[in-house]
C-alpha cells in the first residue's frame, strides 16, 4: 500500500478500535434501538476523528511531507479523509433519522425512554442542559458538510467559488466539535476513546482558528513583484518571471509554490522552473487549463505584486539508483525544467533518459529544452502524441534497456502516470522506484 492508503486505513483502524474498547457490548440486546446509541458513538467518533485529521492536514504541516511523500499526497489524504468522514456521518444521521421513520410506519416499537439521573460533575451538568441546542445545530452542520463536500468534489465547480465555500468548513467543522463534546457520552471521557478524540478535537479547532484567520503557511510566505511575462503561443502556456522582495528560504528543483496573484481568487500551486541561486529570482509556467490561468495573460503585467507560499513537496530526485528515468506529460515538464538547469551547473553523476510527452507543438519551446538537456547531459526524447504516438510502457522499455535499474520520476496526467506505473511494476520494477507528483489539490 501507498503512504496515503496506509495513513487513511490506519487512522480509520485506529478509531474504531478505541471506540470498540470502550463499548460495553456484553449483554447488548441485538434490536435496534439498543444497538443505536453505542452506533451513534461509533460512527460520530469516526467522523469527528477522520474530520480532525483532515482539519489538521488543511495547515499545511511540512513535518508530514517526507512521511507522506509530499504536500500532494498530503492533499490527496486530506480529499480521502473528508470523503470517509462524510460517509461516517451519513451513517450517523442515518442512526439517528431511520429508526424514527422505521416507527413512523409501524415497523418497529419505539421502548419506553429511561431518564438518567444528572451526573454530579458541574460541567457535565451544564452540557446536558445543552444537548438540545447540541442536536439541533449538529444536524444543520451535517447538511452543510455534505453540500460543502460534494462541491468540493465536482470538477466542473469554478477554483474561485471552491476557494470560497471550502472557507465555510472550519466553521461547520467547529459546530460539530460543539455537537460531539455535549453529547458524548459521560463515561467516555475517561476512556482512551475520550482522551483521543479531545486532543483530535483540540488540535482541529486549533486548525479551524487558523485556516479562518488567514494565518495557514504565513510564515512561509514571501512578497514579490511580477518582473516579466512570455507567452508559449503553441502550448498555452504562460511564463512568469518574479522578484522576491522579502526572504525565501529557497527551494530545490521539482518543488512547487502557492502563488496568489489575486487575494479574491485564492493561491494556485504550480511548479517553480527555476532552480535557486539566491538572488531572489524564480519562474513559473503556467498552462491555460482553467478559466482563471487561461485568463491570467490579460490579468498579469510587469510589476504587479504577488504573494508566494513554500517551498512544498518531495518530487526532489533523491533516488537510490545510479540511473533515473524522467516522465513529463504536457505541463508537467516543468519540474524537470528546473532539474536540468540545476544539473548544467552541478552533475550529480547519473545517467538520464528524459521524456517529454505532448500533443501542442511549440518549436521555440522544443529548442530551450533540447539546449537545457544538452548542457545537463540529459538524454531527451521529445514526443509529439500526433506525430510519434503516445509514451507507453512498452515502449520506454525499449527504449531504455536497463530500465530496472533507474528511479522513474513523472508528473503528468494523473491516469497516464498509473497506467505508466501499474505496467512497469507487473515486469519487473519496484513501486518504491516510481514517484509521481498528484498535482491535484482538489
Amino acid at each position: 500500500m501507498s503512504p496515503i492508503q496506509w495513513a487513511l486505513s490506519g487512522t480509520i483502524a485506529a478509531l474504531l478500535t478505541l471506540w470498540l474498547a470502550s463499548m460495553p457490548f456484553a449483554g447488548v440486546a441485538f434490536d435496534v434501538f439498543a444497538l443505536r446509541p453505542p452506533s451513534l458513538q461509533g460512527t460520530g467518533t469516526l467522523a469527528l476523528g477522520l474530520m480532525s485529521v483532515a482539519m489538521v492536514l488543511a495547515t499545511r504541516p511540512v513535518v508530514f511531507e517526507p512521511w507522506l511523500g509530499g504536500l500532494d499526497k498530503m492533499y490527496r489524504l486530506h480529499k480521502w479523509l473528508g470523503i470517509s468522514a462524510g460517509v461516517m456521518a451519513i451513517s450517523h444521521w442515518l442512526w439517528v433519522e431511520a429508526p424514527k421513520w422505521a416507527v413512523a410506519l409501524g415497523w418497529l416499537v419505539r421502548p419506553p425512554r429511561e431518564r438518567g439521573a444528572l451526573p454530579d460533575n458541574p460541567i457535565l451538568q451544564q452540557l446536558h442542559g445543552l444537548r438540545g441546542a447540541a442536536e439541533s445545530v449538529g444536524e444543520w452542520a451535517f447538511y452543510a458538510l455534505i453540500v460543502l463536500i460534494a462541491l468540493a468534489l465536482l470538477k466542473q465547480f469554478p477554483y474561485r467559488r471552491f476557494f470560497q465555500t471550502h472557507r465555510l468548513l472550519p466553521v461547520v467543522y467547529l459546530v460539530l466539535v460543539f455537537h460531539a463534546v455535549v453529547l458524548t457520552q459521560d463515561s467516555s471521557w475517561t476512556q482512551a476513546v475520550g482522551i483521543v478524540m479531545a486532543l483530535l478535537m483540540a488540535a482541529g479547532s486549533i486548525a479551524a482558528g487558523m485556516v479562518l484567520f488567514g494565518t495557514v503557511g504565513r510564515s512561509r510566505q514571501a512578497v514579490g513583484v511580477v518582473e516579466t511575462i512570455g507567452t508559449h503561443a503553441g502550448l498555452d502556456v504562460l511564463e512568469v518571471a518574479v522578484q522576491l522582495k522579502s526572504r525565501w528560504a529557497g527551494h530545490e528543483p521539482g518543488q512547487f509554490a502557492f502563488v496568489r496573484f489575486d487575494a479574491s481568487e485564492g493561491a494556485h500551486p504550480f511548479t517553480i522552473t527555476s532552480p535557486w541561486s539566491g538572488d531572489g529570482r524564480m519562474s513559473f509556467l503556467i498552462k491555460g487549463l482553467g478559466d482563471y490561468t487561461k485568463a491570467l495573460p490579460g490579468l498579469l503585467h510587469p510589476g504587479d505584486l504577488l504573494r508566494v507560499e513554500g517551498p512544498y513537496g518531495q518530487f526532489k530526485f533523491e533516488g537510490r539508483k545510479p540511473r533515473q528515468i524522467w516522465v513529463g506529460g504536457g505541463i508537467g515538464i516543468t519540474p524537470f525544467i528546473a532539474r536540468l538547469q540545476h544539473l548544467a551547473k552541478l552533475p550529480d553523476g547519473k545517467t538520464i533518459d528524459l521524456f517529454h510527452t505532448t500533443g501542442d507543438v511549440d518549436e521555440a519551446a522544443f529548442a530551450r529544452l533540447r539546449a537545457a538537456a544538452r548542457a545537463a547531459h540529459v538524454r531527451l526524447h521529445l514526443m509529439v502524441d500526433a506525430v510519434d504516438g503516445r509514451l507507453s510502457a512498452d515502449r520506454l522499455r525499449s527504449l531504455v534497456p536497463d530500465w530496472r535499474a533507474a528511479d522513474i520520476w513523472f508528473c503528468g496526467p494523473a491516469a497516464f502516470g498509473s497506467t505508466l506505473r501499474h505496467d512497469l511494476v507487473a515486469t519487473g520494477l519496484n513501486g518504491r522506484d516510481f514517484h509521481q507528483e498528484l498535482f491535484n489539490m482538489r
